[in-house]
C-alpha cells in the first residue's frame, strides 16, 4: 500500500512521530507534507486537504494520513473533494472500526489537542489497529452486507455531488492551489503517476 503522510503547519513537528509509527509495516510511505515548522511554502489545513485529494485522485496514494491541531480542519477540508472518504481517528478503537465499517481512504489525526504523554505510543497503536483488519470487512459481522451497500451508496453520492478534480483545480484561488503544487516534490510525484483522468493528467503536466 502507498501511504501519503501530509502534515500541515500547526502539526509539522509531529511528522517524525507519524513516520516512526508507520515504520516497519511493509508499506511505501510518501512524506509529501510539511516536515518541520517554518518550511516554505507554509501549508495550512486548507492546502493539505487539497493535497490529500491530489494524492488519491492521481493514484499516487491508496491511503492518506493527515490531520491538524484538532483533526477537524483537515477532515473538513479533505472532504470537499471527490474520491476522498476521511475519518477522524483519535484512538485505536476508532481506527479499528473505521477500517472495517467505513473502509475509507483517508484519516485525520488530532496532533495538538490531547497530544501529550505517550502520544507517540498512541500513534503506533492506531496504526496497528488500522492495518489489523480487512478494509470494509464489516463489524459486527452480521452487518457486513448492509455496510458494504452503504459504502457503495456513499461513493455514488460522492460522484454525483462533486465536479471532477480536473474541473475544480482551475477554479481554485491561486493562494490555495499554488502552495500545494509548488511544494517541494509534489508536482514531480504527480507527474510520475499514470493518472487515468486525461484532463487531470493534462492539468498537472502543463502546470508552471
Amino acid at each position: 500500500m502507498n501511504i501519503a503522510v501530509i502534515n500541515e503547519t500547526s502539526a509539522a513537528d509531529r511528522n517524525a512521530d507519524i513516520l516512526a509509527a508507520l515504520e516497519g509495516r511493509g508499506h511505501t510511505v510518501l512524506n509529501v507534507g510539511m516536515k518541520k515548522s517554518g518550511e516554505k511554502p507554509e501549508l495550512t489545513y486548507i492546502h493539505t486537504g487539497l493535497l490529500a485529494a491530489l494524492m488519491l485522485n492521481s493514484g499516487a496514494a491508496d491511503l492518506v494520513v493527515g490531520g491538524c491541531g484538532t483533526g477537524q480542519g483537515f477532515l473538513n477540508s479533505a472532504m470537499q473533494y471527490p474520491g476522498v472518504f476521511c475519518g477522524l481517528i483519535t484512538g485505536p478503537l476508532d481506527a479499528w472500526l473505521f477500517t472495517q465499517i467505513n473502509g475509507g481512504n483517508c484519516i485525520s489525526l488530532a496532533l495538538n489537542q490531547g497530544y501529550g504523554w505517550a502520544a507517540d505510543v498512541n500513534l503506533r497503536f492506531i496504526f496497528e489497529r488500522l492495518f489489523s483488519v480487512e478494509s470494509g470487512g464489516g463489524y459486527p459481522p452480521h452487518r457486513r452486507e448492509s455496510q458494504a451497500q452503504s459504502r457503495e451508496l456513499l461513493m455514488e453520492v460522492n460522484r454525483q455531488t462533486h465536479r471532477t478534480l480536473a474541473e475544480i483545480l482551475p477554479a481554485l484561488p491561486e493562494d490555495v492551489l499554488r502552495p500545494v503544487l509548488d511544494y517541494p516534490g509534489v508536482i514531480d510525484l504527480l507527474r510520475s503517476q499514470s493518472i487515468k483522468d486525461a484532463d487531470l493528467r493534462q492539468f498537472i503536466m502543463v502546470w508552471r
